[in-house]
């Protein structure tokens, strides 16, 4: 068990994720997500995480596997096409995890994905979140627009919202 860690998650208090995640910046990422998604038949979900409870932390729960779970509860992977991205930010651990369902992860290598989350990861250690979230929705939808470009009829099949959990 890694008292550090632990004591990080459990320090972290909501204010700070929302400071950093303010209002009008939930707001741009919406934005982001619609646009995006105006250009291919896939689902962009982003979710924003402070720190994880006592019993994750006892478990060794790491943030790839809360970015699963967050991508099951959240029904990301309910699309037609099984189309849905997740962006998960753990706070706390200053990770960023992206979850692609079967329909996109069979064309998009694991690499792709984990290259837009350390360049998500490195603007945020420059304090840049609202250049950081707009380029990593962007470049989703690029390469979501790539294999599943839109079509007629292409319906908005998830809240396009951003959540703090």
């Amino acid at each position: 068990m890694d008292f550090k860690r632990m004591l990080r998650h459990l320090m972290i208090p909501t204010w700070q994720v929302k400071r950093r995640f303010p209002e009008p910046l939930l707001a741009q990422v919406e934005s982001a997500i619609r646009a995006s998604e105006s250009a291919h038949r896939g689902e962009i979900g982003f979710a924003i995480e402070g720190g994880l409870d006592l019993a994750d932390l006892w478990r060794g729960v790491s943030p790839r596997q809360r970015a699963l779970d967050a991508f099951a509860s959240l029904g990301i992977w309910d699309t037609e096409e099984n189309t849905g991205v997740l962006v998960y930010i753990q706070y706390a651990d200053h990770a960023v995890e992206i979850v692609a369902d079967r329909g996109i992860s069979r064309h998009v290598p694991p690499e792709q994905w984990q290259a837009i989350c350390r360049t998500l990861e490195a603007r945020f250690r420059e304090g840049d979140y609202a250049t950081g979230c707009a380029a990593a929705v962007s470049a989703i939808g690029d390469l979501i627009a790539t294999h599943f470009p839109k079509t007629d009829g292409n319906p908005n099949e998830l809240p396009n919202r951003p959540v703090i959990l």
